[in-house]
């Protein structure tokens, strides 16, 4: 507390200069700089009391260190009554502001932005299953292991307006957090979620741009979200008014599940929720998923995602006046019962509507046990289709109404009045997605990214960003390109010299940045044997000079079909030699895997277990390399990569 009381005599009565683990107790102002604070958290503790941060900037770690280093948390509201935090420029945290049952919290004009995340590992040509997300259980904070720019517990009657969260992982997450009022905030290109609800009710979220927050999309390649999403309901959220938000670009639009407790026991659910005049459009896979419960979809615009509504297990659900528009499907429900489809637009969905349930359910969900399954009782009328190669597809459904005439909603003149446009991104189509190793791009900066597979020669790269010129700054390792100078949104070709296929890097500048695509991949002839669970050698193909140990299926692929989905294993042997330099060598494995490095153990993760990244560090030089994999059951992993320097991620949190 010393600290604390020579920090305020130094400076106006009433007026503050941060220090780690200060705990402000009344109102106060910040002296407006930067402050570089860790370890111990500010902590605001009290009634009515509001900080005015004025501008102050909170960093965590160095601007230019990588993302998923932050460890710590800038302020902590410990409880109290009425208290505001403003104007607080906060970086470089796993958790930005963490709130535990506080009443009338508000929060306004913060910027939270490019705080926490993990470094990702899927590819442009196939996904890694490391980067899968699991928001299943929170009942003891295990969201906290995501890290948020803003994470609310139990705290009642919230005001949150005009505070932005872009570039970390996660930007608001409210748990067991009820009366909220969510408006004007921006929360968008991040690798997890805009914003997320555990057991969260009678919230209102409007008036929000929460795009792109998005993972595990690859264009041409794979569509899967990974369970990333601009808006995530879980475990129990009812009652929320969910309206006029920008929802687009994430690996759901609104992803909403009723929650382990109701999977388990079958009660309860995630119920009574409104959408209203939403843009969930381009989703990696859903615009909005609404499962295992009773809401209201109503006037929202769902264009050119996998499905624009995906409704398994529904109930009571209306699905009305929605605008559907170049989705796969535009309506998927599986097993619901007495749902309303009625007043929607669907314009070039492959299948408009689709409704079956399956003969077998799942043997580990209790819900089935509780339920009435059956895929049954629709009111469906009044939709207008246009250009569809489906309209209505059903199997094992019954009772379906198509002549119901159902009349058309009336928005609250409250809702209608506050329409605004979406931002300009938001418009573009799904190969405006764009996941690198840090998450979503933003299109804010130039970037060089591949038009489409990473091993094609000539390799295409495309020119992304603001408008404007390039030119080429600098080449390594490269024998041709097409072109030295041009415009944002040139696609260039590039041809590696014969002697640097796996090390090259091309540099350009634009509007005074550079920008650069580089390839580290140092040349490894892979000898591989499969075997079966006895050690028999497997008929499967046995490649000679493979270049790269990659491998990743549920069920095998051709070049692989005699191999078993489970129990069986390779010996993979090769021989690298590194430059001078500092090495690591890194393995992503599920289910498990071992490697010797010039006869040494180097990496022992052989208990079987789920994706996950394990590292041996590596010097220059020549190395001979051995590798066995072992694959017990479920989805298949192997990658082996050498990276410069000794960085550890770990990658996303596990599943737990």
């Amino acid at each position: 507390m010393l600290l604390i009381v020579l920090a305020l005599a130094q400076v106006p009565q009433g007026t503050i200069e941060l220090q780690p683990g200060m705990i402000i107790t009344q109102s106060a102002k910040v002296v407006p700089k930067t402050y570089r604070l860790t370890g111990a958290p500010i902590i605001v503790r009290g009634d009515n009391i509001t900080v005015d941060f004025r501008g102050a900037t909170l960093e965590g770690i160095d601007p230019q260190t990588d993302p998923d280093q932050a460890r710590d948390t800038a302020i902590v509201i410990d409880g109290g009554s009425n208290i505001r935090i403003v104007k607080a420029r906060i970086h470089g945290y796993k958790v930005g502001i963490l709130a535990r049952g506080t009443r009338r919290l508000t929060l306004r004009d913060n910027d939270l932005s490019n705080n926490w995340k993990p470094r990702l590992f899927s590819l442009v040509e196939h996904e890694s299953l490391v980067d899968w997300l699991s928001f299943h259980h929170n009942e003891k904070d295990e969201w906290l292991r995501f890290g948020a720019a803003i994470y609310l517990q139990d705290v009642k009657g919230a005001e949150m307006r005009g505070n932005s969260a872009v570039g970390g992982m996660n930007g608001l997450l409210l748990v067991r957090t009820n009366g909220a009022m969510i408006r004007d905030n921006t929360f968008s290109f991040n690798s997890g979620l805009g914003i997320g609800l555990y057991r969260s009710s009678d919230d209102t979220i409007i008036h929000n741009e929460l795009d792109y927050n998005v993972r595990g999309y690859s264009h041409k390649f794979y569509s899967r979200g990974q369970d990333s999403a601009d808006l995530l309901l879980f475990e129990q959220s009812s009652r929320n008014l969910v309206a006029l938000n920008s929802l687009t670009h994430g690996g759901d639009g609104v992803f909403l599940w009723a929650g382990q407790t109701t999977m388990d026991s079958g009660t309860a659910g995630a119920n009574d929720n409104l959408f209203y005049g939403n843009d969930v459009s381009y989703a990696t896979a859903n615009g909005v998923e609404a499962t295992f419960g009773r809401n209201e979809i109503i006037a929202n615009r769902a264009w050119g995602s996998e499905y624009g509504v995906w409704g398994g297990y529904s109930f009571q659900t209306e699905i009305v006046g929605n605008d559907f528009r170049g989705n796969r499907t535009g309506v998927a429900i599986e097993h619901g019962q007495d749902n309303v489809i009625a007043n929607n637009r669907f314009d070039r969905d492959s299948t408009a509507i689709r409704l079956w349930a399956d003969s077998i359910e799942p043997s580990d969900w209790g819900y089935p046990r509780h339920h009435d399954t059956r895929s049954r009782d629709y009111r469906i009328g009044g939709n207008e289709f246009a250009g569809n190669r489906t309209m209505l597809q059903m199997r094992n459904t019954t009772g379906v109404d198509t002549l119901a005439v159902i009349s058309r909603p009336v928005p609250p003149p409250y809702l209608a009045a506050l329409r605004r446009p979406s931002p300009p991104l938001a418009g573009r189509d799904r190969s405006a997605i764009v996941v690198d190793e840090w998450g979503p791009y933003n299109w804010e900066s130039p970037k060089l990214w591949p038009v489409d597979s990473t091993r094609a020669v000539p390799l295409r790269l495309v020119t992304l960003g603001p408008a404007g010129r390039w030119r080429l700054v600098s080449l390594r390792g490269v024998a041709t390109l097409s072109r030295a100078v041009g415009r944002i949104g040139d696609t260039i070709g590039v041809v590696p010299r014969r002697d640097s296929t796996g090390d090259w890097e091309i540099m350009l500048e634009s509007g005074g940045t550079r920008f650069s695509y580089a390839r580290f991949e140092p040349r490894i002839d892979w000898s591989v044997r499969f075997s079966d669970s006895s050690g028999v050698t497997s008929p499967a193909a046995t490649p000679r000079g493979l270049p790269r140990l990659d491998f990743m299926w549920y069920r095998p692929p051709a070049a692989y079909k005699d191999l078993p989905q489970r129990h069986w294993s390779l010996e993979a042997t090769g021989t690298v030699v590194l430059p001078p330099g500092t090495y690591s060598l890194r393995t992503i494995s599920d289910n498990a895997v071992r490697v010797w490095i010039d006869g040494t153990l180097a990496i022992d993760a052989w208990t079987a277990h789920e994706s996950q990244v394990d590292y041996a560090p590596l010097t220059a030089g020549k190395h001979d390399l051995r590798v066995e994999y072992r694959q017990v059951d479920g989805w298949v992993e192997l990658r082996l990569d050498i990276i410069r320097g000794s960085e550890r991620s770990a990658g996303s949190p596990g599943p737990h």
